[in-house]
């Protein structure tokens, strides 16, 4: 059985709410407070479910992740707890990967989707070994010299201090041994590519238009895979633009919701 997860649960609960709940998948190495502008937000106008992931924030550690399918599986026994059947799955960076992942799996439960500064592609070999490589780094080193590296690749050296301190916090707090189990398990996850093609609820996919970990053109590539998608590309922000730009992150996420209805139409 999945670990019991750890997650934020705030607005309408009601069963029969016209609007279909927003659950968000945050990113590596991350946690759920990431999604803290989208909450707050969204939360009075519709039910928003923002878990902690496997090994992340307040969730259990053990057992470690072992398999990339594992996280999406996780997400369904939550839902299946909160009597959620179906959503609006948002998932950034690797939590777009769990977003696709589900969708994969359960497909029946999607409302919509939207995937934020992600790749559908499977790992290259070079991939692989960087995944590898960085996963023995954490072990050896823990997260912080990682956490001081790569900030301003997370978020754009111009970025709030404040937002900048939030991410750090994040990444620094996240346990080295659940990292390490999730860029193993992520090495090894599919190709996502010819599953876009394939769905049919309607798709947001935004980007941060100084973002180097996954670059407009990977969300151009989505958004053209994707049959009902709109790409949203975000001025002034690199890899996190809900914490970094949030104003036009949910502007943009605002107007994708009031498409999706109860049915995906």
């Amino acid at each position: 059985m999945a670990p019991f997860l750890a997650y934020e649960d705030r607005g309408d609960t009601g069963v029969d709410s016209a609007r279909p709940p927003l659950v968000l998948v945050h990113g590596h190495p991350f946690d759920r407070t990431m999604w803290a502008p989208q909450l707050t937000a969204f939360s009075p106008d519709r039910r928003v479910i923002a878990p902690d992931l496997r090994g992340y924030g307040a969730s259990p550690a053990s057992p470690e992740v072992t398999r990339f399918e594992q996280f999406a599986q996780d997400i369904a026994a939550l839902l299946d707890d909160l009597h959620v059947d179906g959503c609006v799955l948002a998932g950034l960076s690797m939590g777009g990967q769990i977003v696709m992942d589900f969708h994969r799996q359960f497909p029946h439960r999607v409302r919509g989707l939207v995937l934020a500064d992600t790749f559908p592609a499977a790992e290259t070999p070079e991939g692989v070994r960087t995944r590898h490589t960085t996963a023995d780094r954490l072990l050896r080193e823990g997260m912080r010299p990682y956490a001081d590296e790569v900030l301003e690749k997370m978020v754009a050296p111009y970025a709030d201090p404040q937002v900048k301190a939030h991410v750090h916090r994040m990444m620094t707090a996240t346990r080295p041994e659940s990292a390490a189990a999730a860029l193993r398990a992520r090495a090894a996850r599919p190709d996502y590519r010819a599953l876009l093609t394939q769905v049919t609820v309607p798709a947001l996919v935004v980007v941060g238009a100084d973002d180097t970990y996954t670059p407009v053109p990977d969300a151009e590539a989505m958004h053209a895979a994707l049959p009902d998608s709109v790409l949203h590309v975000i001025e002034g922000t690199a890899h996190m633009p809900n914490l970094e730009r949030p104003e036009e992150f949910n502007g943009a996420l605002e107007k994708f919701l009031a498409r999706v209805g109860p049915a995906g139409g």
